[in-house]
């Protein structure tokens, strides 16, 4: 039986940051299917009302709690589980302060970005692609320099830091237009530091909705 559910589909890296800690600390889940693109499921009254009033993903089920938002999602974990936790009053600030920039300044245009290029229907005006670019690549930039300091963003171990920000940085390349790893390098070998951790999997193979409009996954048939 599962200790958690987690309410997600594969395309979304906001749901990732919950499914990829859920297998990194050993937990138990269950994924439940968000038909997101073609059911608009997450409009629904029912969903609303019954699931998140905020219309979202991802939603953590915990028994009789129902947690959303990745940062409350995360951090909830971490201290349920004692693992990827940042120590003391400075390191908590300090894993704050790398996921409210990389919420609202690496994934939050990444994320942004990525759907109008590649998922909405007709895709998004070049000039807002352009200027989403513009900031994505400052912005990583920021992070690449932080990480060839440390192998990690606040030092030697990862933390829900590394988590949150890595949420966007696995989908494929063909999806942004740009290698992401390739462009950035020191975030590239970052990203081989994380799939190193045991329980790392791809967005894709954890989540259901690969292919697009389906609960399937990349490698197995459901």
């Amino acid at each position: 039986m599962s200790d958690y559910k987690l309410y997600c589909f594969a395309q979304s890296g906001n749901a990732y940051r919950g499914a990829l800690m859920l297998n990194l600390i050993g937990a138990k889940w269950e994924p439940i299917w968000v038909d997101f693109f073609a059911g608009l499921v997450q409009r629904k009254p029912e969903y609303r009302e019954g699931v998140n009033e905020m219309g979202e993903v991802p939603v953590l089920v915990d028994g009789d709690k129902k947690l959303t938002q990745s940062a409350v999602i995360l951090t909830y974990l971490a201290r349920k589980s004692g693992k990827f936790l940042p120590k003391g009053e400075d390191e908590e600030l300090e894993a704050l302060r790398w996921i409210v920039f990389d919420n609202q300044k690496v994934n939050g245009f990444l994320g942004p970005y990525r759907f109008l290029r590649t998922l909405a229907k007709p895709p998004g005006d070049p000039a807002v692609l352009a200027f989403l670019k513009g900031r994505i690549d400052g912005n990583l930039a920021i992070v690449n320099k932080r990480l060839e300091k440390a192998p990690f963003l606040l030092g030697d171990r990862p933390t829900i830091a590394d988590i949150s920000m890595c949420a966007y940085l696995y989908y494929p390349a063909e999806e942004y237009g740009f290698d992401i790893a390739k462009e950035h390098p020191a975030i590239g070998a970052w990203l081989k530091r994380i799939e190193a951790l045991p329980g790392w999997a791809h967005p894709y193979d954890i989540m259901p909705g690969y292919p697009l409009g389906t609960q399937g996954y990349r490698n197995k048939k459901v």
